[in-house]
């Protein structure tokens, strides 16, 4: 991986750290980024050094979501089958970071919004920059969450608060994502570089093994039917793609208008 990947990966002293890398576009997801990201977990999950991963954005955010220029090339012509990205290269992504028999961190550095939440929120452990907000975005284009946050919000947070950050679409700043139990610290921005790497160096140095085996666990209770619940939300997101709704919401996106939904 070079500087220049959309995704790039550093191995040092046990610790992976994965840099979201298209800061230009708030490191938005595309088919190149997703590939990169699947590739650079499954080299450290398969590099016996390594025992603790990081992932981060690079520039002013973690990650806006999906590349919106991108849908909206899709609906100016044929309409897209949302559910094919989501089944070849979204959901592995997330599996693989619950899987995974190592600690995953999220230094989350400013927004992350709709796969780039629902990413976050997929890791073990998660430090936010004050900064920062968690935005389930998906329903302000007319579609469901995704990338298994429904599955991920209700665990950490409980079902009302999954109901309003999926329903309503709105901000949740880094302190109340820390007071709802979705994350585990805040930290002022110029420090969440050093917190979330001395965080990650503990982790790195720690009973590896046991780390494996309590995610394992947690994943048992929180998580045993999250494979079936990726495919709900890509069966769902495959309709959506069909809708009025989500034509208007990606135009309306596009255009800086707010959407005018039919429910069609």
């Amino acid at each position: 991986m070079s500087a220049e990947d959309p995704v790039t990966l550093e191995v040092e002293a046990g610790a992976a750290r994965i840099v979201l890398n298209r800061p230009d576009t708030l490191n938005a997801w595309n088919a190149e980024f997703g590939g990169g990201l699947r590739d650079a977990l499954a080299a450290a999950a398969e590099d016996d050094s390594v025992r603790a991963i990081m992932i981060t954005g690079a520039g002013r955010g973690f990650s806006s979501g999906a590349d919106l220029g991108e849908q909206r090339s899709g609906v100016d012509g044929a309409a897209p089958d949302l559910s094919a990205r989501l089944r070849e290269l979204y959901n592995p992504i997330i599996l693989s970071v619950r899987e995974i028999p190592k600690p995953v961190i999220a230094a989350v550095n400013g927004p992350a919004a709709g796969i780039g939440c629902s990413l976050a929120l997929a890791c073990d452990l998660i430090v936010a920059a004050e900064s920062a907000f968690f935005l389930l975005a998906f329903v302000n284009i007319g579609l469901v969450p995704d990338g298994g946050v429904t599955a991920v919000v209700p665990a950490r947070a409980g079902a009302a608060l999954a109901a309003e950050m999926a329903m309503l679409g709105e901000r949740v700043p880094a302190a109340q994502a820390l007071e709802w139990g979705l994350i585990n610290r805040v930290v002022a921005d110029d420090e969440l570089e050093r917190e979330a790497g001395e965080l990650l160096a503990k982790l790195a140095a720690g009973p590896t093994r046991a780390y494996a085996n309590i995610k394992r666990l947690l994943n048992r209770t929180l998580y045993s039917d999250l494979r079936e619940q990726l495919e709900a939300e890509a069966a769902a997101q495959g309709e959506q793609g069909r809708t009025s709704d989500f034509v208007e919401g990606v135009i309306a996106f596009a255009d800086k208008r707010p959407a005018q939904f039919s429910g069609s």
